[in-house]
């Protein structure tokens, strides 16, 4: 009997030696690191240029009394821009991004403006506008912003030189104004950190934007005395669709950030 348990404790002591053994001989393997996570809170820059439509519903009213005297039509119109801007995002709830932002435009952005009863044709440049607004996104992917945005925006729209259908300076012409109103749009805002190529903090976005200005009556003047001719006003709004590409600068982008173990 003192045999059997003698032989009994031998096998045990070397199987917990073997398994011992085994676990010693066990590589350590390091925790798997968390997935990368873009931050997009912070300030930026950006600057960059497009193009766009202008359109303007148009009517002739009279001077003296305003009594409408065409019906309301569509004049169109197109051009190009620059733009440089700045603004702040914060980010939320983890794929969500909202900011504020306010920019300028500048270019030469044409729509036509006509006087159908004395035969008069001439171009309404946009020379320049600004907006202020606020823009809310989701992350598409960590380095990739899809957004919209809106808010408020004001426009000086130069002044309009008539020409007869033949060609030929009228005489007439209408003076400069500014014009406010406000805009919506939208787009898309990814990191050129691709390609193997390394830019931290540059971004480049892609955006559409519908602004509308309010009507504005506009009384037709003389060339000699700058002063009305006492005939004919015409009465416009200004709705304009631009597609713009800029490039962003992010000053606290250090790109996505990876957790240590």
């Amino acid at each position: 009997m003192k045999k059997i348990l003698l032989a009994l404790t031998a096998v045990a002591a070397m199987t917990g030696s073997a398994s011992a053994a085994d676990l010693a001989a066990r590589p350590y393997v390091k925790a798997p690191m968390m997935a990368p996570v873009a931050n997009w809170t912070g300030f930026y820059i950006f600057g960059g240029g497009g193009g766009g439509l202008s359109n303007s519903d148009q009517s002739i009213q009279s001077t003296v009394g305003a009594v409408p005297l065409t019906i309301t039509q569509r004049q169109g119109g197109s051009g190009w821009f620059g733009t440089v801007g700045l603004g702040y995002d914060w980010q939320f709830s983890g794929t969500w991004v909202a900011g504020v932002f306010a920019d300028g435009q500048f270019g030469s952005l044409r729509s036509t403006v006509q006087d159908p009863i004395l035969n008069l044709t001439g171009n309404q440049k946009l020379e320049d506008s600004w907006a202020a607004g606020v823009r809310l996104g989701w992350l598409v992917a960590p380095n990739v912003l899809s957004y919209v945005n809106g808010g408020y925006s004001g426009a000086h729209f130069g002044s309009t030189s008539f020409m007869t259908l033949a060609g030929a300076p009228s005489g007439i012409h209408l003076n400069g104004y500014n014009r406010n109103g406000f805009f919506v749009g939208g787009g898309v805002e990814n990191s050129l950190n691709m390609f193997g190529i390394s830019s931290p903090g540059w971004f480049m976005k892609t955006e559409y934007r519908s602004a509308f200005y309010n009507a504005k009556t506009r009384d037709e003047l003389s060339d000699a005395t700058n002063l009305p001719t006492g005939v004919n006003s015409i009465r416009a709004n200004s709705w304009n669709q631009t597609i713009s590409t800029s490039l962003v600068y992010r000053f606290n982008w250090t790109g996505p950030v990876v957790a240590k173990y």
